[in-house]
Parts: C-alpha cells; structure tokens; sequence
C-alpha cells in the first residue's frame, strides 16, 4: 500500500516517540523520509518502507 503525503504534512504513528508524542512533521520526500517530532523536535531518516508500516494517519497541510 502506497501512502501519499509531501512536505509539510503531519504523520500520526502507531507507535509514539520515546518523548511521548506521536506525531511527525514531513521534512524531506524520497527513498528515505525526514520527519521531525513535534514533541521534542528530533530529526529522524526513515526508509520509506518502514515508515509506511507505521503510519496511522496522514493529516494534509492547511494549504492543501
């Protein structure tokens, strides 16, 4: 299953983040994903596979 998402959108995860926050910010779109936590601000590359598996859901941009 392909999950389309870009740039700016937030990823809820399955999972949460050692912080406690479950949600990511989309930094960079390809091969490999940069999100970013919007609980502690940490950066993290993924690939896009793995990232895929864990997605819940995908909340679009404002201007989208």
């Amino acid at each position: 299953m392909i999950v389309q998402f870009e740039c700016g959108d937030t990823l809820q995860m399955k999972k949460k983040h050692p912080c406690g926050a479950a949600e990511f910010i989309v930094l960079r779109v390809g091969s490999d994903i940069r999100i970013r936590c919007v609980g502690c601000g940490h950066d993290i590359t993924v690939a896009r596979e793995k990232l895929e598996k864990n997605i819940k859901n995908v909340i679009p941009t404002k201007g989208s």
